[in-house]
């Protein structure tokens, strides 16, 4: 039996990266719960429930704070949460040992594109004509450089079914796949990096629920490690969301990398050696 001493602190560092970087805290959930012993399946099922809890606790502080864009994340839910529902489908109906390299495989291939695209600071680009007529863009006003940030989105045809791929991940590993939403905001849609993290955290509570459900169907969710799961990543998130506002675009990039690249090639070793 897995000691609630050890699932609060580890959940709480989950709940904190998760804010901090938009990826719903999964990526270190996950490991470390099967570190300690429970079932990838299960895991994931009290994972992607986490990452319900991680959005709450982090998307309304930054929807306050005015860097989120709700349009920009309402219009691609839709997608993700029909992706979310087939992912979920899917672990239930596979082994688990291959979950453990896709696990790390997506990882990695978000760390080396977002390393490859990092050497470039953000900039605004044009928008085309669809995203236009969607009125996805805003501004912000960023803390740490003390000025207005304005962006205009661009690429919506592309981000829509992409963002599809994103939720099938999703629900398939449990992980809110907010890696994988960052990049497709900041590659694709060319969102600067603090909106890219915001509205992703935005958008993987609302996928994260619709994979949910399906697991809580399947009876793969365990209230008892639940529980303190939930509360260690809403304290854990609502520190994250404190720091993210006071650090740079740069800082919050580089964390983001050193949590991929450490976690991606864990979750491959493991799998390959069938633990």
């Amino acid at each position: 039996m897995v000691s609630n001493y050890l699932l609060f602190p580890v959940s709480l560092l989950a709940g904190l990266v998760g804010a901090m970087s938009g990826m719903g805290g999964g990526i270190i959930l996950i490991p470390a719960l099967t570190f300690l012993g429970v079932d990838i399946k299960h895991a994931i099922a009290i994972s992607i429930l986490s990452v319900i809890a991680t959005s709450s606790g982090s998307a309304s502080a930054y929807v306050r704070d005015h860097i989120t864009n709700l349009k920009v994340g309402m219009f691609l839910e839709m997608f993700t949460i029909l992706g979310a529902l087939a992912g979920a489908a899917i672990t239930l109906a596979i082994s688990s040992r291959p979950l453990y390299i896709v696990f790390g495989l997506v990882l990695l291939g978000s760390w080396i594109t977002l390393f490859v695209a990092g050497h470039e600071s953000w900039h605004a680009g044009a928008q085309d004509r669809f995203t236009r007529w969607l009125e996805l863009e805003g501004s912000y006003h960023d803390q740490a450089l003390g000025e207005t940030i304005r962006y205009r989105a661009r690429r919506a045809y592309l981000g829509a079914p992409m963002m599809f791929g994103a939720g099938v991940i999703a629900g398939l590993l449990g992980i809110g796949a907010g890696a994988v939403k960052v990049l497709i905001h900041d590659l694709v849609m060319g969102l600067p990096p603090k909106v890219s993290t915001t509205t992703s955290n935005l958008i993987i509570g609302v996928t994260a629920l619709a994979g949910t459900s399906v697991y809580l169907a399947a009876g793969k969710i365990n209230p008892g490690l639940a529980a303190p799961v939930i509360i260690g990543v809403v304290i854990g998130a609502f520190l994250g969301t404190r720091l993210l506002v006071r650090l740079t675009n740069e800082a919050v990039r580089r964390s983001f990398l050193v949590v991929l690249l450490v976690l991606a090639v864990e979750m491959i070793v493991r799998g390959i050696r069938g633990v």
